[in-house]
């Protein structure tokens, strides 16, 4: 008999008399039987509540089981993904372009550096080098723009937005040891006139329109000792004035400049810019069209349109110099064509006017020939050499051996890294098989003991790392022969013998290729198709995985049919208990009412 079945039994209230009671005290009784006990004194809530916990003890197994099905589970998610890994190695040790990899070095790398791909043949290459390649440059004309006081007329010029080549800051400057001041304001006739107050007409100054040059001169034909460290304007550096030890010092260069940022139209050039009247002035670089408008556009707008586009050189504007230059942006010995088509840009930049300054060719000879090879940019690549997949990049003349050899460092690294992961898997299996014995002798198992498919897995791996390439006719046929060995105390492998390895790479590379990645007896060709099949969709982890993800479901599935269950007897144990809670009230009230009539002699 269940337990549900023996409280009914125990609460059938069907035989309880019902004697003088109406049916609105049955109504009133019926709103407290919810509180256990009002009646009977019994706490059956609490019997209620432990017969449920009784019943709900197979759920502690249960839940057991599924923890320890998530710690399987997870551990064989771990060993898939170092499994992974360990793919990704070995398709690499199958890979053809592993053993294809070339190293280079060059004998004089402060002269040039090298690089290959797969297809360059080893070998060594001297290149003797004896000219770099230069971009072509035409030098605009000097000195384009318009002097600094057309006319001469000193007075007319406001130094504060004169078209030197810095702007003039005001403060003072130091001449034979007086300050002269100066302020933005002032005209170059002002700056003249307090020189000669400042030094009591010791000094005087003067411009040449000519020259375009200041000139200050000592009146007693001493020398004119200029500036201090107290100075605070910087109009002698402007003004381009230097100390020469003698009574008189003029500008070093002309002062005036080409202002780049306002319109063409007045950017100080000394020939006015136009456009052909209609803002569609042209001109072309290469064959390349630029076009700008002499009213709108500033001499910065042209230089930048001509920089941003396709005609393949690089404008600036010298202001040292004050001259315009066109630089090729690739080298090698090819001009620059240029050609005014609607205005004068070019004419009046004295850019069409300027000198070409051819670039270079690099020139050098290989091996020791006697034929000079040519390449118009400092990397000389198969195109000039002749070789391979060779690229070198000359930085300095001179001679320079480049050798090229197999990269046997990548492939050693592949190989170690194969160690590295295949152990990680290895380590991976062990740690959750593992048994541990507590101090109290009390033995633990580990996730996995027992795990017939950890342990193929694990056997497997070892098995076929160290029969594979036993049907190879090489030297090469087994992982000891790279000097590779199991530890002796687990599956996981080591590099005993680093000599062994490198002697095979440089020596036997073609049998170290074999013995990976032969298409029947490779080990890693062995080893990758075992770990295809073992994680595949059919293979015997992923199956493994599935059948503990569906015992983890169908315990999930019985915890919940339990606890529906429960669920329905607590509901019928509640009601049951209310039932004789009612029966037990009603009982109570017909001894009282009994009772009651026998007291007053009715009964």
């Amino acid at each position: 008999m269940s337990t549900a079945s023996t409280i009914s039994s125990i609460l059938d209230t069907s035989q309880v008399p019902q004697i003088g009671l109406t049916n609105n005290t049955n109504t009133s009784l019926s709103s407290t039987l919810a509180v256990p006990g009002l009646a009977s004194g019994m706490d059956w809530q609490t019997i209620v509540s432990e017969l449920a916990q009784a019943e709900r003890s197979p759920e502690t197994q249960w839940q057991g089981q599924q923890t320890t099905i998530n710690t399987q589970q997870s551990a064989f998610t771990t060993i898939a993904g170092d499994l992974s890994a360990l793919q990704t190695d070995l398709t690499a040790l199958q890979n053809p372009t592993l053993y294809e990899s070339t190293a280079t070095q060059s004998s004089n790398p402060s002269v040039a550096s090298a690089t290959t791909d797969t297809q360059t043949s080893t070998g060594n290459f001297t290149f003797n080098i004896s000219q770099l390649a230069a971009a072509a440059q035409i030098n605009g004309a000097d000195n384009v723009s318009q002097v600094l006081a057309p006319g001469g007329a000193a007075g007319s010029v406001t130094i504060g937005t004169a078209g030197f080549a810095t702007p003039v800051t005001a403060g003072t400057f130091t001449v034979d040891g007086a300050q002269v001041t100066v302020a933005a304001t002032d005209s170059l006739q002002d700056v003249f006139d307090n020189i000669a107050s400042a030094t009591g007409d010791k000094v005087t100054a003067s411009y040449n329109s000519t020259t375009d040059e200041i000139t200050l001169a000592s009146n007693d034909s001493s020398e004119v000792v200029l500036g201090s460290a107290a100075d605070t304007s910087n109009f002698l550096q402007v003004a381009q004035l230097y100390n020469n030890g003698s009574d008189s010092v003029s500008s070093a260069s002309a002062l005036g400049r080409v202002n780049t940022t306002v319109t063409l139209s007045d950017s100080d050039l000394a020939t006015a810019v136009t456009d052909g009247g209609s803002g569609n002035g042209e001109f072309t670089i290469n064959g390349v069209a630029i076009n700008y408008n002499a009213s709108s556009d500033s001499i910065q707008n042209v230089l930048d349109r001509i920089n941003s586009s396709a005609d393949g050189v690089t404008a600036t504007y010298d202001a040292l110099n004050n001259r315009f230059t066109l630089t090729n942006n690739s080298t090698g010995d090819v001009g620059i064509s240029m050609q005014d088509v609607t205005g004068n840009f070019l004419a009046a930049t004295g850019l069409s006017s300027g000198t070409l300054t051819r670039g270079q060719n690099l020139l050098y000879t290989l091996n020791g020939g006697s034929q000079q090879l040519v390449s118009q940019s400092n990397t000389i690549t198969q195109s000039s050499s002749g070789i391979t997949g060779l690229s070198v990049a000359a930085s300095a003349t001179g001679a320079t051996t480049v050798t090229v050899s197999s990269d046997t460092s990548k492939i050693s690294s592949a190989i170690q890294q194969f160690i590295t992961d295949y152990n990680a898997v290895q380590t991976a299996i062990s740690s959750q098989q593992l048994v541990t014995t507590a101090s109290d002798g009390t033995v633990t198992p580990g996730p996995l003991t027992g795990d017939q498919t950890a342990s193929d897995i694990a056997e497997n791996l070892r098995s076929l790392s160290f029969s594979a390439g036993s049907g190879l006719s090489n030297s090469i046929t087994s992982l000891a022969d790279l000097g590779i060995e199991t530890n002796g105390q687990d599956n996981t492998l080591a590099l005993s013998d680093s000599d062994t390895l490198n002697d095979a790479l440089t020596n036997n590379l073609n049998a170290v290729q074999s013995f990976f990645s032969d298409a029947t007896s490779g080990m890693a060709t062995q080893l990758n198709n075992y770990i295809t099949n073992v994680t595949g969709s059919d293979g015997e982890l992923t199956d493994h995985q599935a059948i503990l993800t569906q015992q983890y479901n169908n315990l999930s599935t019985q915890i919940s049919n339990l606890e529906t269950k429960i669920t329905s007897d607590t509901t019928t144990w509640t009601n049951e208990f209310e039932a004789m809670e009612q029966a037990e009230s009603t009982a109570n009230q017909q001894l009282t009412y009994l009772s009651e009539q026998i007291t007053n002699g009715s009964l």
